[in-house]
């Protein structure tokens, strides 16, 4: 059938039937719309020359309904990104180093991609004599030196209108005064709606002072219809009493589902593929447990020093900065059960259900071991010691190397131990998650044909070469019956076209949009310092030091022991 023969289509060159009398477009030409909408749904209609007046009218009325299911706005389309609406991002502390490192670049980088809203504006606030143009000197430096995307000038210009700069102390009641007054404008000028979200991205001691100040000015409190949102760095105070301290302070002020504590080791691709990979795939779950597990390691290893860290770093030390947080959510994620649905209540419910579980070694001393790195090379060039770096005392005890034995009290991991370390001057620079699996109950081939051969392991890397590797044994080509290690390996860069973004991209948007999965909650905080606390207080009151390394090693020699009176070892840095 021709498009002169369908009905209600006028043959070429000839005038169109049942042409609508008030002017308007012919039912005729609404009638071929919805059929080119339905074609690859619906079977032809027969052919008719003729049609009512009562099939156009109702096929016009189809032709709407049609037009207003955009499939292209279907959330099951995942072409459709996530895109935060209207509102105000506030960053405190905005001069500092992660501010012009990871914040002001991810910012950008959201823009440039097209994730935010035209109105979208940012506010700093630092206690510098700057007016908004120096502000936007520093951002465009800032983008420019450390943005992930190309630099646009068209996005640039549109994230410029929409920059601020507030000066001021956090303790000076005028400059949050100040903030205010830029907040209620811009909300008239931009159209934000009362939308802020603000970011402490200042030393912990600030904390408390700023939540103050925002309930002094009533900025924390949201009018009908928007929200207000708290954006609190890491760390989470330095032991137990700290961290419920700050807890309380944020609780005055904002409720539980506005506060974001940021891990931004959450936000990477690679951590979140831990639950990927286990709950997406059958082919793990039945060997994810004691009965094929033989133990699990989980490592952050860094080749730099303390850098510009030292006055926050020493007295804090390694265990506190990393184990506390980034180790033992790692740990949760690959120990805990499958959750209901991805949301923040099902995965936090079950994050905790693990910690809750976690048990310390009755022997400490045998469990634990802790370093700090000598002067020594690194990359070929000489390092100077934790004591030589400049703002550290010479006789500080703080520990820049710090690894613990754990185990989970349940039925699916009793007995198998968790082990953790991480380490500043190491090697190289590593994070990663590695499952080893036990040994093959039996083995019918001659010892000399598996003697080199090792554990199978599901390796998870979470930085810097991104990805997934699982070792096994196979035969060598040959005559003889040798079987070694191999290794399949997933690497990120080269499975998708699309580049990771960074944590801080995902982590910053999904504050803006008010998706709380990624972020511990207080519970988990909480939990998570009761585990360390022991610990800490271990070292304390055995008056145990540090015991040297060199700097581009290993680590202590005790790490060492400690695992090879389990009979296991270390994965070689």
């Amino acid at each position: 059938m021709n498009d002169s023969e369908q009905p209600g289509v006028a043959p070429e060159n000839g005038p169109a039937r049942s042409a609508d009398p008030a002017g308007g477009p012919s039912a005729d030409v609404l009638a071929r719309a919805a059929q080119e909408a339905a074609r690859v749904q619906e079977p032809a209609a027969p052919a008719d020359d003729t049609v009512t007046a009562a099939q156009s009218a109702a096929t016009a009325s189809t032709t709407v309904e049609v037009a207003e299911a955009n499939p292209l706005r279907d959330p099951r389309d995942k072409r459709l990104p996530r895109v935060a609406g209207p509102c105000v991002l506030v960053i405190f502390g905005v001069t500092g180093d992660l501010a012009r490192r990871k914040l002001l670049p991810a910012i950008y980088d959201l823009g440039n991609r097209g994730l935010l809203p035209p109105g979208f504006s940012l506010v700093g606030f630092a206690r510098r004599d700057w007016a908004a143009q120096d502000f936007a000197k520093i951002t465009h430096d800032a983008v420019k030196e450390h943005a992930r995307t190309p630099f646009r000038e068209e996005v640039w210009k549109q994230i410029c209108e929409g920059l601020h700069f507030v000066p001021g102390a956090f303790d000076d009641d005028g400059a949050f005064d100040a903030l205010a007054m830029v907040l209620k404008e811009i909300d008239e000028t931009r159209g934000t709606g009362g939308n802020y979200a603000f970011y402490t991205s200042t030393p912990p001691k600030f904390f408390p002072v700023i939540i103050e100040q925002l309930k002094r000015t009533g900025l924390h409190k949201p009018p009908p219809g928007a929200w207000r949102r708290i954006v609190i760095e890491k760390p989470f105070g330095h032991d137990l009493k700290s961290a419920q301290e700050l807890n309380a302070v944020v609780d005055s002020a904002f409720k539980p589902d506005s506060v974001f504590r940021i891990d931004h080791y959450l936000g990477k691709e690679t951590v979140q593929n831990i639950l990927a990979l286990r709950f997406a795939n059958t082919l793990w779950e039945p060997i994810w447990n004691r009965g094929y597990v033989d133990h699990v390691q989980i490592t952050m290893a860094e080749d730099i020093g303390v850098g510009g860290r030292a006055g926050y770093y020493d007295g804090i030390g390694a265990a506190r900065d990393v184990i506390q947080n980034h180790l033992l959510q790692l740990m949760a994620l690959v120990a805990m059960e499958d959750p209901t649905a991805f949301g923040a209540a099902a995965l936090r419910r079950e994050k905790e259900k693990v910690l809750e579980a976690v048990t310390l070694p009755e022997n400490l001393d045998l469990a634990t071991a802790i370093g700090q790195y000598t002067a020594g090379w690194q990359g070929g060039v000489p390092v100077k010691g934790f004591v030589e770096e400049e703002g550290i005392p010479p006789d500080s005890r703080t520990e820049t190397y710090a690894a613990v034995k754990l185990e989970i009290a349940n039925r699916r991991w009793a007995g198998v131990p968790f082990y953790l370390r991480t380490g500043k001057r190491l090697a190289r620079r590593m994070t990663e998650v590695a499952v080893v699996f036990q040994r093959a109950p039996h083995l019918p081939f001659s010892k000399t044909d598996t003697e080199i051969l090792g554990q199978n392991a599901l390796v998870i890397r979470i930085q810097p070469d991104e990805g997934i590797t699982v070792r096994f044994g196979s035969k060598v080509p040959g005559t003889a019956m040798e079987v070694r290690d191999v290794n399949m390996d997933f690497a990120y860069g080269e499975a998708f076209l699309e580049s990771s973004p960074e944590a801080y991209e995902r982590l910053l948007l999904d504050v803006l949009i008010g998706d709380p999965p990624l972020f511990p909650h207080q519970r988990e905080v909480e939990l998570q310092w009761m585990i360390l606390d022991p610990i800490e207080e271990f070292w304390a009151q055995s008056g145990r030091r540090p015991e040297g390394y060199p700097a581009g090693t290993g680590g202590p020699a005790s790490a060492d022991e400690m695992m090879a009176r389990d009979g296991r070892v270390w994965r070689r840095l």
